[in-house]
C-alpha cells in the first residue's frame, strides 16, 4: 500500500502533474451532483415505503425479456395441463395441446405487453385497484385468445366457454402477479444483505484516511485541488449512504468512478495512469448503484499499490448487439498484493442478478497480461 504520510503525498510528482490525463469526453462534469440518488433518510416509515416501491419495481420485472419469457412458458404449461383431462385419446390430447397453446400464447403476450404499457399508471394506483386491473386485463386477454379459436372454428363458440376462459385468464393473471410478489419478497433480504456488504466493501477506511491526508497535504500548496478532493470524497460518501433505489444509469456510475480515480491519481501521481474509452450510446444502460466502485477500487488496490513502477487502469464502455458492455482492466503487478476475500466481486454478481436476472453477465480474471472485469447488461 502506498504511504499515507502527508509529507510524502505532497511531492513534486503530485504538485506538478498535468491537470488532466483524461480525454474531453471523460472529464468530470461540472455543476450540481447527480440527482439520481436521493438524500440519506432514517425515517422508518420512509424506509418501509422505499421497500414497497422496490418490491413493486421488482414485480414489474416481467417486462424484461428473461422473466417475461418465463411467464409465457408458465401460462402455456398451466393451460395445456388443464386441457389434458378433457382429451379422449393421446392424439386428441396432442391436438388440444397445440390449439390451447396457440391461444394461451396470444393471450399471455397481449396481457404482458398491456401491463408493461400501463406500468407507469399501474405503479401509481392503490393495491386493490392494481389487482383488479390486472385481473380484468387477464380476463380480457383470455377472451381474445378464445375468440381467435372460436372464429377460426377450432372450438365451439359457446358463450359459457368464453366466460370460463375469461375467468381462467383473470385467475392466471392474479396467480402470476402473486408469484412475482413472492419472488420480490424473497429477493429483498438478499438485497438488504448485499447492500450491507456493498457499504462495507466500497469505502474502505484506508481510502478515507489516504484521501483526507492527501487533502491536508494540498491545503498549503494548492487549496483548489484540496477542495476538489474533499468535494469528490463528499460525493462518494453521499452516494454510498443514500437510499439509491433499484438502478441508476451507467453514466452516473462512470461519474463516480472518475471522482474516485481523481482522488487516487492525486495520491499516486505518475504511478497511476487512467485510460477512458467511453461510448455515449451505452450511458443510459440501467445498472445497480455503486456497481463499478468495487471494481475500480480493486484495480487500484491489486494492480497499482503493489507495483513499484505503478500501472494502468483502463475503463471502457460500448454497445454490442443491443447490450451495454463495461470493462474495468488493470495491469498486473510484478509482486501480487494481499489476496482479497472476493466479497466485492460476489456482491457485484449478486446485485446484477437481482436487477437483470439472466439477462446480465459478469466475468472477471486475468486476460492478456491484465486483470479484467467485464459486465454486460441490457440497454
Amino acid at each position: 500500500m502506498a504511504s499515507t504520510d502527508p509529507t510524502s503525498s505532497a511531492d513534486e510528482s503530485i504538485i506538478d502533474r498535468p491537470a488532466s490525463q483524461w480525454p474531453d469526453t471523460a472529464r468530470l462534469r461540472a455543476g450540481s451532483p447527480t440527482t439520481h440518488f436521493e438524500a440519506s433518510r432514517f425515517d422508518p416509515l420512509y424506509e418501509q415505503k422505499a421497500r414497497e416501491r422496490w418490491r413493486l419495481a421488482t414485480q414489474f420485472d416481467l417486462c424484461r425479456p428473461a422473466l417475461g419469457l418465463r411467464v409465457l412458458i408458465f401460462v402455456q404449461l398451466a393451460v395445456g395441463l388443464a386441457a389434458l383431462p378433457l382429451a379422449r385419446s393421446p392424439l386428441d390430447a396432442l391436438t388440444r395441446g397445440v390449439v390451447v397453446a396457440f391461444a394461451a400464447l396470444a393471450a399471455s403476450l397481449l396481457w404482458v405487453t398491456t401491463v408493461c404499457a400501463l406500468r407507469p399508471w399501474l405503479a401509481r394506483r392503490r393495491h386493490r385497484v392494481r389487482q383488479g386491473t390486472l385481473a380484468a386485463l387477464g380476463g380480457a386477454s383470455a377472451l381474445v385468445g378464445w375468440a381467435m379459436l372460436a372464429l377460426s372454428g377450432l372450438i365451439e363458440g359457446r358463450l359459457a366457454s368464453g366466460a370460463g376462459s375469461a375467468m381462467a385468464g383473470a385467475a392466471l393473471a392474479l396467480l402470476v402477479w402473486h408469484w412475482l410478489g413472492l419472488r420480490a419478497a424473497a429477493a429483498q433480504p438478499v438485497e438488504a444483505s448485499a447492500r450491507l456488504a456493498e457499504l462495507q466493501s466500497r469505502i474502505r477506511p484506508h481510502f478515507l484516511f489516504n484521501a483526507l491526508n492527501t487533502a491536508l497535504a494540498l491545503v498549503q500548496v494548492d487549496a483548489r485541488k484540496a477542495e476538489s478532493v474533499l468535494e469528490d470524497l463528499s460525493q462518494l460518501f453521499r452516494v454510498a449512504l443514500a437510499e439509491s433505489g433499484a438502478a441508476v444509469t451507467l453514466d452516473d456510475e462512470i461519474d463516480l468512478a472518475q471522482r474516485y480515480l481523481a482522488i487516487e491519481q492525486l495520491r499516486f501521481g505518475d504511478r497511476l495512469k487512467v485510460t477512458w474509452e467511453l461510448d455515449p450510446a451505452a450511458s443510459a444502460a440501467p445498472v445497480p448503484p455503486l456497481v463499478l466502485q468495487p471494481l475500480v477500487e480493486n484495480a487500484v488496490r491489486h494492480g497499482i499499490e503493489p507495483a513499484l513502477g505503478g500501472g494502468r487502469i483502463r475503463i471502457g464502455t460500448r454497445v454490442v448487439r443491443g447490450m451495454a458492455e463495461v470493462v474495468v482492466a488493470n495491469t498486473l503487478a510484478d509482486e501480487p498484493g494481499r489476496p482479497g476475500a472476493g466479497m466485492a466481486l460476489a456482491n457485484v454478481k449478486e446485485r446484477l442478478r437481482l436487477l437483470h436476472d439472466v439477462a446480465a453477465s459478469f466475468e472477471f480474471g486475468p486476460v492478456d497480461g491484465e486483470y479484467r472485469a467485464r459486465i454486460v447488461v441490457p440497454l
